[in-house]
């Protein structure tokens, strides 16, 4: 059976006040943009609230920091304070998943963000992301490795220490307790 792609009236109802309730408490984060335009772009795109939802089910909390100007995009970002428990325990992507020979974890951080229908943060937006934490001061979360980096076995992560930000390199096969993923969507 495919998984549900599409939200019932009530869980879209649902989801649309807890969005309001966060975007309000943390105006801090999208100063000069509404929540009356945030919502109508997201009853415009209500394909891409399933997206959110998923974020919200794994953890995430997801908040709008972004607006494109060229696109005319919201774009939401994880705003839990750590690394989304539903997301955490992963390998980066599916060649270092397969390249374990015991203790594979279920999924990996790659294919998952892409199953929800979401983007991993990468480097930049990762660090734009703590302007409004800190975030992951007790975990840490994989980030979007550049090619040049993954071609040569490597894959970065990110995390919050001692006032700034740090990030660092493990191999894709790896997976720890302390570490998920942050994601976005743009809507």
């Amino acid at each position: 059976m495919p998984p549900k792609s599409k939200l019932s009236a009530a869980e879209q109802k649902s989801l649309l006040a807890l969005l309001k309730e966060r975007f309000e408490k943390n105006m801090k984060r999208h100063e000069g943009i509404s929540w009356t335009d945030v919502e109508a772009r997201l009853l415009s795109k209500s394909d891409k609230l399933h997206a959110l939802w998923l974020m919200e089910n794994s953890g995430g909390e997801p908040d709008v920091l972004e607006f494109d100007k060229k696109t005319g995009e919201y774009i939401f970002f994880d705003c839990a304070a750590e690394s989304p428990a539903g997301r955490r325990s992963l390998c980066y992507d599916k060649a270092g998943l397969d390249s374990r020979k015991e203790f594979k974890p279920e999924n990996n951080a790659v294919d998952m963000a892409a199953e929800m229908g979401a983007e991993l943060l990468d480097e930049e937006q990762y660090k734009k992301l703590q302007e409004f934490g800190p975030f992951d001061q007790k975990t840490s979360s994989w980030i979007l490795t550049p090619a040049d980096v993954r071609k040569l076995g490597g894959s970065i992560f990110g995390d919050f220490r001692f006032g700034r930000v740090f990030i660092y390199h493990n191999g894709p096969q790896s997976y720890y307790g302390g570490r998920g993923f942050r994601c976005l969507i743009r809507i």
